[in-house]
């Protein structure tokens, strides 16, 4: 049976034999399939996942989100064996949209956006993690060592080993443990969203609203952060950046009591391997999947992870890392993507 029919059966399984349309969704960096269904005047969003972990935890952390206040949809119904759910639909527009709408035009209306996407996850962080079911958490209860070098190594085998690259094998898995070392030293107390980026966010009646947070786990504060200003599809000017960190860090360090020179010292460790995680994925789905929508994103975002790295903020030293990241701008896959031309 199709996708699409095993939805539509779900649904009316659930909600009685109406005469239904249906639809997909363009399908994202996820093997998750999204439709939406119109039932009369209203409509719902059916979702299909096979990962029934994913699944789970998705269901169960919008339940605790919505007791604690939080934007995200209500679910109308689950039915595990099929591997389906159905939400609230949240319409079109996600903050990713809404900036090429805006032909990401930088000014004081998307920033006013961003602080507010910032506020919320200020609350995502505090409220959501308390009482969380942790045994929710797909594949990791927290983001660990494990999860860290699964991340980075990720970006070896599906980035720097696909556009060809030189390192030296050795040296780079030693900075690998060195990163873990580090950034495993700061305070790992909060809700880490794990994908908190512009696709993620939808306008929803004019404020932002919530999705995609089944790989969340307990982890540190400035990971989300740096997902989201990091976001190599959302194309924020560094200034832009630098003005909502300001803020973010003295809205989230007045409520938590946190140090904010703390904050600040792990940023850049955060950032550095959120893009490696997400350079990782749009190697994998652009250059071994052969999407071009995620090999759009390899130029941008090599250049925010060299910035950080031309900043001088990151406190630990990484040679063969950063080595290796400055050389990958004179490979030729990168210089054919710089030029806009099609990888083979």
């Amino acid at each position: 049976m199709e996708v699409i029919d095993i939805v539509s059966s779900g649904y009316k399984e659930l909600f009685g034999d109406s005469d239904i349309k249906i639809s997909a969704l363009p399908q994202s960096g996820s093997d998750r399939k999204y439709f939406r269904i119109a039932d009369g005047n209203k409509t719902v969003i059916g979702a299909h996942n096979q990962v029934p972990e994913e699944n789970e935890a998705f269901i169960g952390f919008t339940k605790h989100f919505i007791s604690r206040g939080l934007p995200v949809p209500e679910i109308f119904g689950y039915l595990p064996e099929k591997f389906v759910y159905y939400l609230q639909d949240l319409g079109d527009v996600n903050m990713f949209t809404w900036l090429q709408h805006n032909k990401f035009n930088f000014d004081n209306n998307a920033e006013e956006i961003y602080r507010k996407i910032l506020e919320k996850l200020i609350l995502f962080q505090i409220k959501g993690i308390k009482d969380l079911n942790l045994e929710l958490c797909y594949p990791h209860k927290s983001f660990d060592r494990q999860s860290m070098m699964w991340d980075m190594n990720y970006f070896k085998y599906m980035f720097l080993k696909l556009v060809a690259v030189t390192f030296n094998e050795r040296r780079l898995e030693h900075d690998f443990n060195l990163m873990a070392d580090f950034l495993l030293q700061t305070k790992q107390d909060y809700f880490l969203y794990r994908d908190f980026q512009s696709a993620n966010v939808m306008i929803f009646n004019g404020e932002p609203w919530f999705i995609d947070y089944q790989g969340g786990r307990k982890g540190a504060p400035q990971y989300d952060v740096a997902s989201l200003l990091y976001d190599a599809k959302a194309h924020i000017p560094e200034e832009s950046q630098k003005r909502l960190l300001d803020v973010h860090v003295d809205n989230f360090c007045s409520v938590t009591g946190d140090s904010k020179d703390e904050f600040r010292g792990y940023y850049a460790g955060f950032s550095m391997i959120r893009l490696m995680q997400a350079l990782g994925a749009f190697g994998f789905r652009g250059l071994y999947e052969k999407k071009p929508t995620f090999t759009g994103s390899i130029v941008p975002a090599v250049k925010l992870i060299v910035q950080i790295i031309d900043s001088g903020s990151m406190p630990v030293t990484l040679p063969e890392l950063f080595q290796t990241v400055k050389l990958v701008p004179d490979v030729p896959i990168y210089k054919a993507l710089e030029s806009g031309k099609n990888v083979e």
